[in-house]
């Protein structure tokens, strides 16, 4: 068992302070790994940073998605399409560490994909990879014990989700539990562009300040710089896109290039609009 927080260190944490200390948001870029293929997914995530992302938050490709809008589901498929496994994905991860090394990232993904091989083995292979976190969309706060618990052992932040309606009593218990960062939902349903983010009140969020609850980042629906400005001003610490991220890949899988030029762009107006 391999305790990484010592190799990982805090990158959350250290990016939270330069954030701070330069009055900005962090802004968090979403895409699947694997799409459209390995060797390009290793540009897309290079070009993400070179345009400005603060953090990545990843994917990786599972047959099932329940809770994604068509978009995030149509790059698994592309994925899927050349056979990718979870340890090509830790592969990718492990090479863009090698030029990023103070670079959070983040894997956003479903159950089945911790628990086929195993819960410990699972996180320390994404802890040796070079993973900072660990969301599991499809495991509810009450449900998130072991994987807390697992995470804190392989030196993994367990990311923990906190919904629009949640109770106080919940919010208390993220509070307790966090590390990282808190995904913050915009709203309950499937992730997507298609559905604008309702920034959810500053109530909301000052409320989790209030209960220490790590960093919130707002999710689901963002899709433009101005709705990145909104979850600032409402008290987010940042945004997290991906369907519009993902959007990108899938409208020029035939040029490369102008994918990579376009993914520079968008990250770019982005991260302006982080800026307090």
């Amino acid at each position: 068992m391999s305790n990484q927080q010592g190799h990982n260190g805090d990158r959350y944490g250290d990016m939270f302070t330069r954030l701070n200390a330069a009055n900005e948001g962090a802004f968090v870029p979403f895409v699947m790994l694997g799409d459209p293929d390995i060797a390009t997914s290793l540009e897309i995530l290079k070009a993400l940073v070179e345009g400005g992302a603060d953090a990545l938050e990843l994917g990786i490709p599972y047959s099932d998605p329940i809770a994604d809008g068509p978009t995030i589901q149509q790059a698994s498929i592309r994925a899927l399409s050349h056979k990718i496994h979870p340890s090509d994905c830790f592969e990718v991860i492990r090479l863009f560490r090698e030029i990023y090394p103070d670079t959070p990232i983040g894997l956003l993904l479903y159950s089945n994909l911790v628990i086929k091989p195993g819960l410990e083995k699972f996180y320390d292979d994404a802890a040796n990879a070079g993973v900072d976190s660990i969301l599991i969309a499809d495991v509810p706060l009450r449900e998130s014990e072991r994987f807390v618990d697992i995470a804190t052992k392989t030196g993994v932040k367990q990311i923990l989700i906190a919904p629009p309606n949640a109770s106080d009593e919940t919010l208390a218990e993220i509070g307790k539990k966090s590390q990282g960062y808190t995904y913050l939902l915009g709203r309950a349903g499937v992730t997507g562009a298609e559905t604008a983010a309702t920034i959810p009140a500053s109530e909301l969020i000052a409320k989790l300040t209030q209960y220490k609850v790590a960093p919130p980042l707002l999710g689901f629906g963002i899709s433009k710089p101005e709705q990145v400005k909104e979850a600032i001003s409402a008290g987010a610490a940042g945004a997290i896109s991906g369907s519009a991220t993902v959007n990108i890949i899938a409208e020029n899988l035939s040029q490369p290039e102008v994918m990579l030029s376009k993914l520079r762009d968008f990250v770019s107006a982005m991260k302006q609009a982080t800026k307090k």
